[in-house]
């Protein structure tokens, strides 16, 4: 795992505000790991306001973005030249010994992963953005998925995302 703890406040405060997009440019990132998995340079970015995760022909953004629409969509299919992307998020609410777990899960995951970024904001030990990506055999060759989470111990949600590429 390539774990950093982020001198910088988190911009996304509460779910809610989180957007999502496939053509944003690079944002301000507090850390960026570049690892070769499929053939492919995939750039793991934690923003102020969440993440960004580069591959291929995907420039995923999940972060606070002024004059967006807010919220995540549950899925998200698309055909790109050569290429199938498929997202999904969930919102789960906790209680806060639920939360405390899960968050410990979610560090453990990103520990013992070989491809990840995880970082930890200041003020709480579970204010945390993690993404794990790995490869995984598609009926056309090698993909990748990526999974993230979000963490909110203000409020005890955690947002967790997954991320699809497959060669078409």
């Amino acid at each position: 795992m390539y774990a950093v703890s982020l001198d910088a406040p988190y911009l996304d405060t509460d779910a809610d505000q989180l957007c999502f997009s496939l053509d944003l440019t690079e944002r301000p990132a507090l850390a960026e790991r570049v690892v070769l998995l499929g053939g492919l340079d995939v750039r793991l970015r934690l923003l102020g306001a969440s993440h960004q995760v580069f591959a291929g022909p995907v420039r995923e953004t999940v972060a606070c973005l002024q004059g967006a629409v807010r919220g995540l969509p549950e899925t998200c299919t698309r055909q790109l030249p050569g290429w199938g992307y498929d997202f999904g998020a969930t919102t789960r609410q906790l209680t806060p010994e639920e939360f405390s777990a899960e968050v410990a899960q979610v560090l453990g995951r990103a520990t013992d992963a070989e491809h990840s970024l995880c970082g930890v904001f200041p003020g709480s030990p579970e204010a945390v953005t993690a993404v794990v990506v790995e490869t995984v055999e598609g009926p056309y060759g090698a993909g990748l998925v990526w999974r993230t989470w979000h963490t909110y111990p203000q409020n005890g949600q955690i947002v967790s995302t997954y991320s699809r590429l497959e060669a078409r």
